[in-house]
């Protein structure tokens, strides 16, 4: 109880909405571009790392609902969970160290890439028959060419994407933490663990 009260500071409860208008912003135009990434997490990574594992779940959380709910992009809503854990997984890996150098924030990419697709993939399968209208379909349609049925074709489009978008956002987020001033960086005393 007492790292969550360490956790929901005044200013992690400012940091949270930001993080959200940064996962639907950059969110929405790689999904309206039709790119074959996401991006849409570099929020929730980056609450994860500057506050910890409870804080970077909640935004994931909070940003799909709100992202699903609002209407913006209904997909979202139910990949909230799978948004969660990659807060949680943000916070837990800046606590081991493994965020505090770019080649580790890489890593750790890749990792939590493998985790979201394990997760994503059934909920891709089974609520959206496989075609969430983002850039990854002909991914899961090349998949199904080839004989796959919807869930395993599911799991290769995000065992093949998940990582690298990953890796890249945790990467940004590593960027983003070096560049902020040493001051503000002192408002989160997280990062130091990373």
């Amino acid at each position: 109880m007492n790292s969550l009260r360490k956790e929901f500071t005044t200013t992690t409860l400012v940091l949270i909405p930001v993080a959200i208008a940064i996962n639907i912003a950059i969110g929405h135009t790689i999904y309206a571009l039709k790119l074959p990434f996401y991006l849409d997490s570099i929020g929730t990574i980056l609450v994860g790392v500057l506050v910890g594992p409870w804080a970077g779940a909640l935004t994931g959380l909070l940003a799909n609902l709100i992202w699903g709910f609002t209407g913006l992009n209904p997909a979202y809503a139910p990949f909230a969970a799978v948004a969660a854990i990659i807060g949680l997984c943000a916070g837990l890996a800046t606590e081991a160290g493994w965020t505090n150098a770019w080649w580790k924030a890489i890593l750790t990419g890749l990792v939590v890439g493998l985790i979201s697709a394990a997760v994503s993939a059934p909920i891709s399968a089974y609520v959206f028959g496989g075609v969430t209208g983002s850039g990854n379909d002909a991914l899961v349609a090349m998949f199904r060419s080839f004989g796959a049925s919807v869930l395993p074709a599911s799991f290769g489009q995000g065992a093949l994407t998940d990582p690298v978008d990953k890796a890249i956002s945790f990467l940004l987020v590593w960027g983003i933490v070096q560049a902020l001033p040493v001051r503000f960086r002192a408002r989160f005393p997280h990062t130091a663990k990373g």
